[in-house]
């Protein structure tokens, strides 16, 4: 095998390895989440392009104020805007003393 052709593999190979890379943070369905948080995503959806990201974190199916939902829009890069959903999330999470980890939304 030439190294060319070696080179070539290895570049295949890192492309297809980085193409499938996971992201570092707990996710969760849309249908996993309360109506209300559901409702607030379909709000802020129309405004998001495929770097966006929103996380959510509730305690209570029901009750509006155990539940954080952040969403990171008007970005382009999509690790960054999960790092910021996640952030901004966790920020809101504390505010309202919030037991559930963060996750984005899938």
């Amino acid at each position: 095998m030439s190294l060319s052709k070696f080179l070539y593999g290895l570049l295949i190979f890192s492309c297809v390895s980085l193409a499938s890379a996971q992201s570092p943070y707990p996710s969760i369905a849309l249908h996993e989440i309360p109506e209300a948080l559901q409702q607030q995503f379909m709000k802020v959806k129309p405004e998001m392009n495929a770097n966006s990201h929103c996380a959510t974190a509730f305690d209570s199916q029901t009750d509006g104020e155990k539940m954080a939902f952040r969403c990171s829009i008007y970005i382009k890069m999509s690790a960054e805007g999960e790092r910021r959903a996640i952030r901004y999330c966790e920020e809101k999470r504390a505010e309202l003393k919030i037991n559930a980890p963060c996750k984005l939304i899938q």
